[in-house]
């Protein structure tokens, strides 16, 4: 099992965000901030690469795309 990154655990509980997430989520939030800063997720926040609305913004998009799956997903009886 992947480790989530302190820092973002950190903001989504300052931002009282933490428990709209799940693990799987934390863990594609840390990948997208690795992937727009290309720098380690912690790292990014330590250094101010990301902003706290930035940080918004990709959690935001990471509940919406679970969110947006969860309802294309068809019905099963």
């Amino acid at each position: 099992m992947l480790k989530v990154s302190v820092r973002v655990r950190e903001w989504l509980e300052l931002m009282g965000m933490l428990h709209l997430t799940t693990h799987d989520d934390r863990i594609a939030i840390d990948k997208e901030i690795e992937l727009r800063t290309g720098v380690y997720c912690d790292d990014a926040i330590e250094r101010g690469l990301i902003s706290k609305d930035e940080f918004e913004r990709i959690v935001r998009s990471i509940l919406d795309r679970k969110k947006k799956r969860k309802e294309a997903a068809p019905m099963v009886a």
